[in-house]
């Protein structure tokens, strides 16, 4: 049976969630930068669809935060938090206060970035 943190850590925990929430939700507002611009010269024109690549794969990355942060903060509602959602071990909490969104511990989290690597691959 996987240890369970206390109330303590889970206040914490989701206090934690909620200011990182909020950072993502303002930083996902921000997207000055995807904005097309047409210029006359075409380095410049490249330069511009670099930094919008460079912006929108931000926040497509901040989206998913954002998602799973607020999936964590579901799990201390729930009573799940720190409860790997593959084998259903306990989180070391160290990885926990590394990434308080962490839904697999390290071991099945590696093997999760394994598989899609390989699916990226093909």
């Amino acid at each position: 049976m996987p240890q369970r943190s206390s109330a303590k850590e889970l206040s914490t925990f989701q206090a934690l969630l909620e200011a990182r929430i909020e950072e993502l939700e303002r930083a996902t507002r921000e997207r000055d930068g995807i904005a097309v611009e047409p210029s006359p010269d075409q380095v410049d024109e490249v330069q511009r669809a670099s930094e919008r690549a460079l912006a929108i794969s931000n926040v497509d990355r901040g989206s998913k935060q954002l998602r799973s942060a607020r999936a964590a903060l579901r799990r201390i509602h729930e009573g799940t938090f720190g409860v790997c959602e593959q084998c259903e071990e306990a989180i070391h909490p160290k990885r926990l206060v590394a990434i308080p969104w962490a839904s697999f511990c390290i071991q099945c989290q590696e093997e999760a970035d394994g598989r899609d690597a390989l699916s990226n691959a093909a």
